[in-house]
């Protein structure tokens, strides 16, 4: 358990004092954020503010994940690695995305096709990888079954298990970018779902299949290949975004951009894999699908009718609209996902419980 306040309070130290170093730098360069001219006009003041912020939590969680291991003498395990793979691997695509928007000063960065190449190829290698490194009780860290607490059905192979995680990915990462319009609403919802992983990667850890034996009841187990690891990296990425959050909340002092959102959504979906909880991310993280539900009713309404649902989509943005201050749509989005995480967790325990 050590590895896990280790692996939080490392990430959270490094943001705290490496982001204000991050946005001097990105301030000196004249990285700052290009404004959309059919957003909010109270958005017109963030123009400037620096961006590609989630370079900040990303070097955190990898640097902290790292020293953990290095303090603790424990080794590094294929499940975290992974799920550490695609969180840094999305988020270089998401670089590349805020880059171009930087150096172009264009709203739109990579070109849709590009964008989606290199998530693909970052999904695809996830997919591929995770289905093999088996222990020594056959367990791969993702397994080709569907799960909601933990594994069900029958096995669907690895061409439909991959197509299904680059489902995930893609809705996770979309769903998180979506959400970053305010600022902090991204980042402080993440810290809860991350915390919830790391919760349930203790939580599966102690009442692993491995330790059939020393269980009370050995059929309420869990076949997860890397539990605690788990729970190490969820914290990892629990403390490096609470530390961001300092610098990102309102007023913003910088924001993640693509380079966080992308990576963020990616590593929401790597645990949700690796922990056996693919269906259960969807109530996790409830206000991303949310906020991703209101563009798709939006844009399918003016499809079909001429007439939108919301005053504008994202969420967030119809409410600002309505006359709701930045920062009361933020607490109130806010305690919808922690609602979220409470139900979440709710139906985790009970799942085990009913088993």
């Amino acid at each position: 358990m050590r590895q896990i306040l280790f692996s939080g309070a490392i990430g959270l130290f490094l943001t705290l004092i490496g982001t204000p170093l991050l946005i001097k730098l990105l301030a000196r360069k004249g990285y700052g954020q290009f404004i959309r001219d059919d957003g909010p006009r109270s958005h017109g003041s963030k123009k400037g503010t620096p961006t590609m912020g989630g370079i900040s939590f990303i070097l955190a969680t990898l640097i902290a994940y790292a020293a953990t291991k290095v303090i603790t003498g424990s080794q590094p395990t294929f499940s975290g690695v992974l799920v550490l793979f695609l969180f840094a691997g999305m988020g270089l695509v998401g670089f590349l995305d805020d880059y171009i928007k930087i150096v172009k000063q264009r709203s739109l960065g990579l070109r849709a096709k590009a964008k989606m190449l290199g998530q693909l190829i970052v999904g695809v290698a996830f997919a591929i990888l995770s289905l093999n490194f088996a222990d020594a009780r056959q367990q791969t860290p993702a397994s080709d079954r569907l799960s909601f607490v933990q594994d069900f059905g029958w096995s669907f192979g690895p061409v439909i298990f991959a197509i299904w995680a680059l489902f995930m990915i893609l809705a996770m990462s979309n769903g998180v970018n979506l959400t970053d319009g305010l600022d902090g609403l991204a980042t402080g919802a993440s810290v809860m779902v991350f915390g919830a992983y790391t919760f349930i990667g203790v939580w599966q850890y102690q009442e692993s299949c491995a330790n059939a034996k020393t269980l009370m009841n050995p059929s309420a187990c869990f076949e997860v290949r890397d539990p605690l690891d788990l729970a190490v990296v969820a914290s990892a990425l629990m403390g490096a975004c609470f530390g961001f959050l300092w610098w990102n909340t309102s007023p913003a002092k910088i924001f993640m951009g693509d380079t966080g959102s992308l990576a963020l959504g990616g590593a929401l979906a790597g645990l949700a894999i690796c922990s056996r909880t693919e269906l259960l991310i969807a109530v996790l993280g409830g206000l991303f699908v949310l906020i991703t539900m209101s563009v798709v009713i939006q844009v399918g309404s003016f499809r079909l009718t001429g007439r939108r649902v919301f005053r504008m989509a994202p969420l967030q943005h119809h409410f600002e609209l309505k006359g709701w201050s930045e920062v009361l749509v933020v607490v109130r989005f806010w305690i919808v996902q922690g609602m979220c995480v409470i139900v979440g967790l709710g139906i985790f325990y009970a799942g085990w419980r009913a088993q």
